[in-house]
């Protein structure tokens, strides 16, 4: 599934990725990642963030991917060679929640934030977890652009966690949950 909104002015393709193609974009896939530690998001990983330890990241989503376990959404843009952003939806839950996903990872680069990429990639998560029969998406933040974001594309509050884990510097910072639950198409 691609989607194209030119009204972004970045002309981007956002779709998901096989295992194969994830495997085979891992330097643009790292880089990405390495760029969002380096800015200070709190994605999972310490600062600083090398590319061995972020491609060893990514060969291990390709191997969710390749075993259904999650979608990994790419956003390419201007016809560049590396991904600009991603996002994950986390299909695999336990089997009393097989109506839910989470929403994990939105990684948009430096680059290209501030521009659209960020919602684009989000709303077409939204889309692939309702054709993948989610009715429910859950997901966790620490950071207030971010929050912003998932509040005006109307997911819900639920609660905040302080000191829930340390940014990329190590200062202990805190987490907002959020959820949102997807209508029928």
């Amino acid at each position: 599934m691609a989607i194209r909104e030119s009204a972004l002015n970045l002309s981007p393709v956002i779709r998901s990725l096989s295992a194969d193609e994830i495997r085979e974009r891992i330097d643009g896939l790292s880089a990405i990642l390495v760029d969002c530690v380096a800015g200070g998001a709190s994605v999972g990983f310490m600062a600083p963030l090398g590319s061995d330890r972020a491609q060893a990241y990514w060969r291990g989503i390709a191997l969710s991917v390749a075993a259904g376990e999650r979608i990994l959404i790419a956003a390419d843009i201007d016809g560049e060679a590396q991904p600009a952003g991603t996002v994950q939806i986390v299909l695999d839950q336990p089997e009393n929640q097989p109506h839910r996903g989470d929403l994990a990872k939105l990684l948009v680069h430096r680059r290209a934030r501030n521009r659209g990429l960020g919602r684009a990639l989000v709303e077409t998560a939204e889309n692939m977890a309702r054709a993948a029969g989610k009715t429910l998406l859950v997901l966790d933040t620490a950071g207030s652009d971010a929050e912003r974001l998932y509040r005006r594309l109307g997911w819900i509050f639920a609660g905040h966690v302080p000191g829930y884990a340390l940014l990329p510097d190590g200062r202990p910072w805190g987490t907002s949950i959020f959820y949102k639950e997807l209508a029928a198409q």
